[in-house]
């Protein structure tokens, strides 16, 4: 047996070195004419196949791997030869109605033109799939009438009995023995006994090749069988590898492609029915439902199970939203990293977006390459390229600060070893936190009277008004011709009110006062200080949708898991997180000197501060009165008090502890600087007295006063743009110096400044940038 085994290996490698040697004789034009008519080159420019196989195998007429007067290159390693083409593409033809019917699919629901290359690599190319077993990995090609589903591709095994193979073959006429039936040799492909699947050749036109030669070489079953096992085990590895899987890996094998991949039953689906799948990297053919992109508009996405404000994408002809994607288009940072696709970014954008889609589905869990790949599915050789190409656009991502982001308890490094960087983190706020896990990751009412709706909606208007007035007269300033924001306010008001006549009642006048009281919430700060030309400079980002969300545990339970397991220490790169009022102070000492530049934008902002009073009573009495609204305020009865207590939140509306808390903002704040918390709180509580005298109000059980300005390592709450500064100001301060000192914190993010999301999502930020380094 063995002497066979070797004779049949001899066999094999003489083959090959025949074959070879027609290959570069062709090359070299030595062959002669008879050649030339026998076999027929690819003939796209570049193509290395001087011996195309047809892989459709459609017509009974199907040249295979012989003469055809053209072969059609989708790939290199994929092409089909012209009776293919006619038996699909001719009228008369027995495949007509079947491209027909195709035809029609595709042009119902996509954009991009129906031809025959698109119906071959849509619906002919045999799909491949990777053996799952970690020692093994080896790529097979399943044959046409195989369906890939992710199931199949998560647990697929090399060996496994999937679809019959018909092998059509000539054998020699003095071995015609048991092993000449092709559905017995059929058996020996799929499985051979004996010998372990995982080492059979991996290219299954040479694993056939040895069968049948085997089988002209033995005229048992039993002997072929084992006659097949030794020989493979015999031959080289260069032998067990396909030379067209090896050849996908190429740097310009994607240049090669016809056909950008179209991926079918991908996670991105649901979220984006509103598009043209085949603009976001999707297949028309597999699209649902019966109605066209722009019918499907009119509707946002429902995906069972997930908010719909948790949306990875932009909709059609939908306003800017945070932290969303067009799915049809690829934005600068990822030109910028992934530059081969700049030219056709549909195999990019189908990838993307299947990872963006495959994470907002299932955010708690950390997502990996092994488990996209599975949801590839495509036919032909480019699925081998988009699993090599999605580990790359994963890592990208999770980069990013998109995927793999948050309280996630991990493993192992998120990011490959080669990105892994040491980083001192100064401070533990949000942005400290968040840039530390994920660095750690990669390695109206006064006096009890509730007020007229119709008066409130009145001075809403007027305040919107006299703040529209405001934005149209910054339009044509300089930053040298800005003005506090509230010394504009009192102008434009006053000029309303001589050229309209109107008078305001003392009522009217109060709740003008509660509206200007939440814009110095807003702002941090009373409006003398504020520029009344970048007052709401991120106002022109795109900001997050959804309605305003109550964390009722506070952030600290956010913040408390993200500061689990972290130890960061110093090597090579510091990222400052602090406060801007400790920068504007000196608290930090830096050697050299930051740059004049970075010093000029730190104090142009300022350090705004409120307070907030929280108050926790044995019953909600408020309940009945405010008739289920989360929130009730305050109209103040002076000018000077409308920041004091002027809105208040209730913390627990569905839970059992009865907790209201309230703010202390603008000029009110100098009222209560000096007090004690129980003489806050008994302020604080005489307005609630006042605004619900018709009950009898408790005393709270327990209460909680902050004193961000006295916080020794905060001493501010959020940011402002003074007068005279910009929001440049925010990107300046985010600037990081040599690649070796980082900056993050809601005074580094322009777009959110004055949140803890934007603290956070700066902090993400750094880390990509760290991680990158």
């Amino acid at each position: 047996m063995s002497d066979l085994c070797s004779s049949a290996a001899g066999v094999y490698r003489g083959r090959a070195a025949v074959a070879m040697t027609r290959r570069k004789a062709a090359e070299t034009g030595e062959d002669d004419d008879q050649s030339e008519k026998k076999f027929r080159k690819c003939e796209k420019s570049g193509c290395p196949a001087t011996y195309p196989v047809c892989f459709a195998s459609a017509s009974e007429r199907c040249a295979r791997n012989g003469y055809t007067s053209r072969w059609y290159h989708l790939s290199c390693g994929e092409h089909f030869c012209n009776e293919c083409f006619d038996h699909y593409y001719r009228s008369h033809k027995d495949g007509y109605e079947t491209f027909s019917s195709w035809k029609r699919v595709w042009t119902s629901n996509g954009k991009s033109e129906p031809s025959l290359k698109a119906f071959m690599a849509d619906q002919q190319l045999p799909y491949w799939v990777q053996c799952t077993k970690a020692d093994c990995r080896k790529w097979r090609q399943l044959s046409k009438e195989t369906q890939l589903t992710a199931a199949l591709a998560s647990s697929y095994r090399c060996g496994m009995k999937l679809n019959s193979v018909k092998v059509r073959t000539r054998h020699s006429p003095s071995r015609r023995g048991a092993c000449a039936d092709p559905s017995r040799v059929c058996a020996f492909v799929l499985q051979i006994e004996g010998c372990d699947a995982c080492s059979q050749p991996e290219d299954v036109h040479k694993h056939m090749f040895l069968v049948l030669l085997c089988c002209e070489m033995s005229d048992h079953v039993c002997e072929c069988s084992s006659l097949i096992g030794q020989v493979v085990s015999s031959l080289n590895d260069d032998v067990v590898v396909d030379q067209r899987v090896l050849g996908v890996a190429d740097s310009w094998w994607h240049s090669m492609l016809i056909l950008p991949p179209l991926f079918k039953d991908s996670p991105a689906s649901p979220f984006l029915s509103a598009y043209y799948p085949d603009c976001v990297g999707m297949s028309p053919s597999a699209a649902p439902g019966n109605q066209r992109p722009e019918q499907r508009r009119a509707a946002p996405p429902h995906i069972p199970g997930l908010s719909s404000y948790f949306q990875p994408f932009y909709q059609p002809n939908e306003c800017g939203k945070a932290l969303c994607v067009r799915p049809d288009m690829m934005e600068l940072d990822e030109l910028y990293e992934f530059p081969e696709f700049s030219r056709d970014p549909t195999m990019y954008l189908a990838l993307r977006n299947l990872v963006l889609a495959a994470w907002h589905r299932d955010c708690k869990e950390v997502l990996t390459p092994q488990k996209c790949a599975p949801h590839v599915i495509v036919r032909g050789l480019v699925r081998i390229r988009c699993v090599q190409e999605l580990e790359r656009v994963l890592y990208f991502m999770t980069r990013k600060g998109l995927i793999n982001t948050g309280a996630l308890q991990i493993k192992w490094p998120l990011l490959p070893e080669s990105q892994h960087n040491k980083v001192l983190v100064i401070g533990a706020g949000a942005a400290g936190l968040a840039a530390a896990r994920q660095l750690q990751n990669f390695g109206m009412q006064e006096g009890g009277r509730v007020t007229d709706p119709a008066l409130d909606k009145r001075m809403d208007f007027h305040f919107n008004a006299v703040l529209d007035a405001v934005s149209d007269w910054r339009k044509d300033k300089s930053q040298s011709q800005d003005a506090p924001l509230g010394e504009k306010i009192q102008e434009v008001y006053k000029t309303f009110l001589q050229e309209s006549g109107l008078h305001f009642t003392e009522l009217e006048e109060k709740v003008l006062h509660f509206h200007l009281s939440n814009l110095e919430y807003a702002c941090g700060s009373t409006l003398d200080q504020v520029s009344a030309r970048s007052w709401d400079h991120n106002e022109c980002f795109a900001q997050f949708s959804g309605d305003h969300t109550l964390f009722t545990d506070g952030y600290s339970s956010v913040l408390h898991n993200l500061a689990q397991g972290l130890d960061i220490r110093l090597n090579t790169a510091v990222l400052v997180t602090v406060p801007l009022a400790l920068l504007q102070k000196n608290v930090i000492s830096f050697t050299p000197p930051l740059p004049e530049r970075k010093l000029k934008a730190i104090h142009s902002l300022g350090a705004g501060v409120i307070e907030k009073v929280a108050l926790q009573f044995p019953t909600r009495f408020w309940e009945g009165k405010i008739q289920g609204a989360d929130y009730f305020g305050h109209v103040p009865p002076c000018p000077e008090k409308r920041g004091l207590f002027s809105v208040f939140y209730d913390m627990r509306p569905q839970g059992e502890e009865c907790v209201l808390m309230t703010v202390i903002t603008g000029e009110a704040l100098a009222l209560v600087r000096d007090l004690q918390d129980t003489q806050v709180v008994d302020l604080c509580m005489s307005v609630l007295r006042e605004l619900f005298q018709e009950q009898d109000v408790p005393d709270p059980v327990k209460y909680f006063v902050t004193h961000w300005s006295k916080d020794s390592w905060s001493q501010m709450s959020y940011s402002f743009v003074k007068t005279g500064g910009s929001g440049e100001a925010y990107d300046i301060i985010a600037e990081d110096l040599q690649g070796k000192l980082f900056f993050a914190g809601e005074a580094t993010n322009r777009h959110f400044p004055q949140t803890v999301t934007g603290a956070y999502l700066s902090g993400v930020r750094e880390a990509s940038k760290i991680a990158a380094l």
